[in-house]
């Protein structure tokens, strides 16, 4: 059983920093409903879990992601997943491919074709769900990943205009009790001459 899909979402911040979150594989998986990546093999290759539930029955995958290909000039990733249930009765697989199109200066576009196939018992049972269920996972896979894109675009605090001035007060007390201390300092001297006793 094959469903493809192709889906476009607004993302409210710069295609600069949604492309952050796209690239990293492992803050993208987290992005992902029931997914999870449980072992980073190397730059291009990981293995993890997805939780998957077509109506009254729940099915987990175990398997890897291959990093087909990353393109940060088109802002581009091709991700390619296979795995297999507890049992080994069922076993899914998914071909994505994804970019980043910038609209404005603080917008873009989530952009993904998918292809998902399903095999065994996963297709007996869901076969007819496939459809709706990838839909809704790709919902709330969008928005988790605008909900996380603002968090890698957050501009750097500035001082507070209080902090300041507490500041300037803590370096001006500093002075005023440096120049008592010198002026005691001057005065408790021993005299030295012919008025010395």
């Amino acid at each position: 059983m094959k469903v493809e899909l192709r889906k476009s979402y607004a993302i409210p911040a710069p295609a600069e920093a949604a492309w952050l979150l796209l690239n990293d594989i492992e803050k993208l998986a987290g992005c992902m409903p029931g997914a999870s990546i449980t072992e980073r093999i190397d730059a291009c290759h990981y293995r993890g879990n997805v939780a998957v539930k077509f109506g009254p029955a729940s099915m987990a995958f175990r398997g890897e992601i291959e990093v087909a290909e990353l393109a940060p000039a088109q802002r581009s990733v091709h991700l390619i997943g296979k795995g297999v249930d507890a049992t080994g009765s069922s076993g899914a697989s998914m071909d994505l491919k994804a970019r980043i199109e910038a609209i404005d200066a603080s917008s873009c576009t989530l952009v993904g074709t998918s292809e998902v196939s399903v095999s065994g018992k996963a297709a007996a049972f869901g076969g007819r769900m496939m459809g709706s269920v990838a839909d809704q996972v790709l919902k709330q896979f969008a928005a988790n990943f605008a909900a996380r894109v603002p968090e890698l675009h957050r501009p750097p605090r500035r001082p507070s205009s209080m902090a300041s001035r507490s500041a300037g007060r803590s370096c001006a007390s500093g002075w005023q009790v440096s120049s008592v201390r010198r002026r005691h300092e001057r005065y408790a001297r021993p005299r030295s001459g012919p008025l010395a006793r």
